[in-house]
């Protein structure tokens, strides 16, 4: 997609991306199952993403990938770069601070990062969209300098690939090439699934929750401000921990399902902004 897409179909976009990365989260815990480690997963997610691309590449007859790293050669691999330290600080962060705070600090700080280094307004949207996450992501953890600047640095990846990928005008070959790059910074951890349910689970993850979802993100980010992005995308974990409560037949706490409703109503409120 090289066109500017209109606002509201912007707003889809992040929101579709949003809901693909939802299930990213328990796809990445069926494959912990399945024996690999977290940051084998992380390789997978980023190789086989980029895989899926080349074969849409392939079938859509893009123009070829050399002059495009050659225009761009280091944003890509700062972006690549970013999408390894995303996902390597937050699997360092998790076992030190616990899911809920290491999820409160990589994806609450995103959207503030995002906007302070844009320089965008922080509004009171993303502020309440934050509150609201807290709340989501609440559970019993421990206090750990480390893991708190793992998770920080997992924002700040997160940031980075954001800002690096704004108007750029081919959202598929932007996100190959960041893939291409990520899944070459985590290719020390690689290692093989043991069945042909890890493979299939590898071929989703890397199409739906990665290639598909950051596709759209990058192109909606073609329209939107990257701050509105990364607040709209604050979706992601509602959507996970519904999927938590149908398939893994999980139990949110009240202040979990409150924190759901204020992140919900937080995303709409700047939605709205957005069109306006």
């Amino acid at each position: 997609m090289h066109h500017r897409l209109s606002t509201r179909r912007a707003l889809v976009a992040i929101i579709a991306a949003a809901v693909a990365w939802g299930t990213g989260g328990p796809t990445g815990a069926l494959l912990t199952q399945q024996g690999l480690t977290p940051l084998a997963v992380s390789f997978w997610r980023l190789a086989s993403a980029a895989l899926w691309l080349i074969l849409a590449r392939l079938l859509t007859r893009r123009t070829p990938v050399r002059p495009l790293v050659a225009a761009g050669s280091v944003r890509h691999v700062l972006s690549g770069l970013g999408l390894a330290v995303c996902q390597l600080g937050y699997f360092t962060a998790i076992p030190r601070v616990g899911v809920g705070t290491a999820t409160v600090i990589a994806l609450g700080a995103a959207p503030i990062l995002v906007a302070v280094a844009a320089r965008e307004r922080l509004t009171p949207a993303l502020f309440v969209a934050v509150a609201g996450l807290g709340l989501l992501s609440a559970t019993a953890g421990t206090t750990s300098l480390t893991g708190i600047a793992a998770a920080v640095a997992s924002a700040a990846g997160y940031t980075l690939t954001t800002l690096l990928n704004r108007n750029t005008p081919d959202p598929v070959t932007a996100a190959l090439l960041g893939f291409a790059v990520g899944a070459a910074f985590l290719a020390p951890f690689a290692a093989l699934p043991a069945t042909l349910t890890g493979w299939l689970l590898i071929a989703y993850f890397g199409l739906v929750p990665t290639a598909f979802a950051y596709t759209l993100f990058y192109t909606g980010l073609k329209t939107l401000k990257a701050s509105t992005a990364a607040t709209i995308a604050l979706l992601e974990p509602v959507v996970a921990a519904a999927i938590g409560i149908l398939a893994f037949h999980e139990r949110l706490t009240t202040p979990a399902l409150v924190g759901a409703a204020i992140l919900l109503a937080a995303i709409a409120a700047q939605s709205r902004g957005a069109r306006n």
